[in-house]
């Protein structure tokens, strides 16, 4: 048997197995990698293949130089090893039949109906629902309490007060080595939100290589691996759900090439899926590379036309192109698809924020919010219109939310820097700006910030201000700031020499983009009287003669530098 026969073979087990114990979220996950393995072209026809005319140059598109580094998984699809089977379930009858009826009042999300109708059931399928539907029942009146004491965008101090009795169950069933896999997960989630990471760790580790088709427990797992040592401590079996979850935990530790690579090579085998294109979307979006990111997601909605996971992202991309009549006509499709979805608030929250209506902006971010507090993307972007609006403490609360949530997230600590340069406060706003570019040390806007916090009255640091364009400038600057700026604090620091050499390359730059403006004149009249100072008329000549094309002062004074150049050329050429 092959293996992507084999991986075929396991998810479908791993489909039912984990709807049968209500764990919906894995139970997508796993239908979408199954539908998205590649098919054998004997049994399907081409117009089933969706992907198969696309997928091979979007994955060349994709290959890095560091691939030779990363040669756990083979380049012809995934890696595959001997996998652990899931052990037979108690199927005795009453078990079954009160455990159908639980099930239902689960679905029907009746959950401490559930519970109670498992108290008397000692099956592991049973304790194992009876615990996750208590533990949802604690999580539901958490929320019920927190809109009730602080509203549903306040800070709350609310816990789930079931976590207690689920934990020492659980504890006790592990002790005596009566808790199956999924049992784990659970107990690994209780200790989650417990604090207790390390022993939760542990115990999501335990659960993974003894059933490693349960996305839910790798994602749980990946939000403990806050940094690479971390994430390498892992004594993880080699699974090709392994692959899976390393490419993510890579993408979530921002080492964006080695996540490209593991992608790349599970497409060898998962062609069709829709998430490992969404995958490869996101971490090319943290590389700015817009417009690569536009095609993946056109292709996506092409293939999936409901889908909603991911758009937000889509939407920023097309925010940032200013794309008005692809980000309403997405914006539409959301709202007619789900427009209850945290994703849904947020695409029609920047399509209002481009067309300059930020106070309608504000409120799909805030009702994204109500459908989840801790939606990252909401917070961030709804800190980013009051900035526009001018509301620089409720942008600042905004952005601490979110950095609350995530401590990792660089345009939070990116927006809080903004906010405390625009109250005036260039100390504050530098802590912030360093703190954003420790995260994201290769995006030029951060150095470029950074720099001109250094260069305030207050601060005046212009030689650390030089350091910070220098790195923005190496970090593919596209908004063209770091090489004028050098040229400039060269220029205001009396280093003619360094100053010419930046203004030069600017230069080459607009004129190879073919750009305009006071910059290409500045940089003109700079060179024009660089050279003519360093007594090379010829070179002065030539770009003031490209200043006679301007109207305004700049043309006069390039007259007047022409009449002094051929004055003193005609000075040099007198006989002694």
């Amino acid at each position: 048997m092959g293996v992507k026969e084999n991986c075929r073979n396991e998810l479908r087990a791993a489909v039912r197995q984990l709807s049968d114990r209500c764990l919906y979220s894995a139970s997508k996950w796993a239908a979408e990698q199954l539908v998205g393995i590649e098919q054998d072209p004997a049994k399907y026809t081409p117009s089933h293949t969706r992907f198969q005319r696309g997928s091979s140059s979007i994955r060349r598109r994709f290959r890095t130089a560091t691939e030779a580094a990363f040669t756990s998984t083979p380049a012809a699809g995934v890696s595959h090893v001997a996998t652990p089977t899931v052990p037979e379930d108690d199927n005795e009858a009453i078990d079954s039949d009160f455990y159908l009826l639980a099930k239902s009042y689960f679905d029907c999300r009746e959950y401490r109906r559930a519970t109670h109708v498992l108290r008397d059931q000692t099956g592991k399928k049973a304790v194992f629902l009876r615990c996750y539907a208590l533990f949802l029942a604690g999580e539901k009146r958490k929320e019920e309490e927190m809109i009730e004491l602080e509203g549903p965008l306040g800070k709350s101090d609310v816990v789930n007060h079931e976590l207690v009795s689920i934990e020492r169950e659980l504890s006790a069933l592990r002790k005596n080595g009566s808790i199956d896999s999924f049992g784990l997960y659970l107990y690994g989630l209780v200790l989650k939100q417990k604090g207790s990471d390390n022993l939760a760790r542990t115990v999501l580790v335990e659960s993974v290589n003894s059933y490693p088709w349960n996305w839910s427990a790798w994602s749980e797992l990946q939000s403990l691996c806050t940094t690479a040592e971390t994430l390498n401590s892992l004594n993880l079996n080699n699974h090709w759900m392994k692959d899976f979850f390393l490419a993510n935990a890579y993408q979530e530790l921002r080492m964006h090439s080695e996540s490209l690579v593991k992608y790349e090579n599970l497409q060898g085998t998962f062609s069709f899926s829709n998430y490992i294109q969404a995958q490869i979307a996101k971490a090319q979006y943290s590389l700015r590379e817009f417009e690569q990111v536009e095609v993946i997601f056109e292709e996506l909605l092409r293939n999936d036309p409901y889908r909603i996971e991911d758009m937000d992202m889509y939407s920023n991309v097309l925010y940032a192109k200013e794309c008005f009549s692809a980000l309403s006509y997405l914006a539409h499709r959301v709202f007619l698809t789900d427009k209850y979805r945290p994703e849904s608030c947020c695409i029609i929250g920047n399509y209002y924020s481009l067309k300059g209506q930020h106070e309608k902006s504000v409120m799909y971010f805030r009702r994204a919010l109500k459908l989840n507090k801790n939606y990252l993307s909401a917070w961030t972007l709804m800190g980013h219109e009051y900035v526009e609006m001018k509301n620089t403490p409720a942008a600042v609360d905004a952005y601490r939310r979110a950095v609350d949530i995530n401590p990792c997230d660089y345009r939070a600590w990116y927006g809080l820097g903004q906010a405390y340069e625009m109250m005036g406060m260039p100390f504050y706003a530098l802590h912030y700006f360093k703190k954003s570019v420790f995260l994201q040390p290769s995006d030029s806007r951060l150095w470029i910030a950074m720099a001109q916090c250094f260069e305030t009255e207050q601060l005046h640091m212009l030689e650390e201000a030089i350091k910070c364009y220098r790195r923005a400038a190496n970090c593919n600057d596209r908004e063209a700031i770091a090489l004028h700026q050098l040229a400039k604090l060269h220029a205001e620091l009396g280093r003619s020499e360094e100053a010419a050499f930046y203004y030069k390359k600017d230069l080459e730059i607009m004129e190879a983009e073919e750009r305009e403006g006071p910059n290409l004149v500045e940089a003109l009249m700079f060179l024009a009287r660089y050279y003519k100072a360093q007594k090379r008329f010829e070179d002065a000549e030539v770009y003031c003669t490209r200043l006679l094309d301007y109207s305004g002062p700049e043309k006069e004074t390039a007259k007047s530098l022409l009449r002094g150049i051929r004055y003193e050329m005609d000075v040099e050429h007198l006989p002694p």
